[in-house]
């Protein structure tokens, strides 16, 4: 009995987080109240309030779900079969342009489009959003590192400052991919990667 209770407990908590992501993929973080979410959701306030003490709270706990998911996908991108590292490399940034464009991104670009709205209202939010960035450029650090040791790809300088600016300039073509409603901006960034890391013909 108090098993089911708990999973039941477990998936209220995860569908309000769910729902609470799509929305605020959608439309930002300040212009969602807690009455829609609990709409879309059907869930009673009472019960929110039972999960999140407060909807910063509930804010950053979204984000600390957004970027679990998030680097669990990278890494089984980062460790796909029969593949080079710079091929794994390449299809985390074909994924990038599938899951972060200006369509509906089914939640998957929360980072991008809560960061700057969030990280100026709420300090814990900013935090989990330092740590989950943080958690991306180490792992394609250690990605360009692997693939450097295996050969297929060569860059100049070092793996941690070639991944943050990698990253940074995919965030940045992803605000400018909404700004211009075209996926040209992603275009200029794949090839700006290519610059960046020398991909091995072999």
């Amino acid at each position: 009995m108090s098993t089911h209770k708990t999973r039941e407990s477990s998936d209220t908590r995860q569908e309000i987080l769910e729902v609470g992501q799509r929305i605020m993929a959608a439309k930002g973080y300040s212009a969602v109240g807690l009455k829609e979410i609990l709409a879309a959701a059907d869930v009673p306030k009472g019960s929110f309030y039972h999960y999140f003490e407060s909807k910063d709270a509930f804010g950053e706990a979204l984000l600390e779900d957004y970027f679990q998911d998030y680097l669990e996908e990278l890494d089984q991108i980062l460790a796909q079969p029969g593949l080079s590292m710079a091929q794994r490399l390449m299809n985390y940034w074909k994924a990038w342009q599938q899951n972060q464009s200006f369509l509906e991104c089914q939640g998957k670009c929360l980072a991008v489009k809560l960061g700057v709205e969030v990280a100026d209202l709420s300090e814990p939010m900013r935090a989990v959003l330092q740590r989950g960035t943080s958690g991306i450029t180490d792992r394609l650090a250690l990605a360009i590192e692997a693939g450097i040791a295996e050969g297929s790809l060569t860059i100049d300088g070092d793996p941690y400052a070639v991944a943050q600016s990698l990253y940074q300039l995919w965030v940045g073509a992803s605000v400018m991919v909404k700004i211009a409603r075209n996926m040209k901006p992603f275009e200029t960034a794949l090839a700006a990667t290519q610059q960046i890391i020398h991909f091995s013909q072999d």
